[in-house]
């Protein structure tokens, strides 16, 4: 009877560290897709700044075309 629990007292410990460690592991996996993801992002938000830029100075040159007259 000893025997038989210390078995599964074993067998739970070891199916719960490994269940750990998979889940771990696909943590991991998923941290660094959000990390390429912030990436995307921060890239994005610089095309944007520089669309917004060209923009800017194309409305100040026209403003500049019709103050001048």
């Amino acid at each position: 009877m000893d025997a038989a629990v210390w078995t599964a007292i074993g067998l739970l410990a070891a199916t719960s560290l490994g269940t750990l460690s998979c889940v771990g592991t696909r943590i991991d996996g998923l941290g660094s897709r959000i990390d390429a993801l912030g990436a995307r992002i921060d890239a994005f938000g610089a095309r944007i700044d520089t669309r917004l830029d060209s923009l800017e100075s194309r409305i100040d040159a026209h403003l500049d075309r019709h103050a001048a007259r």
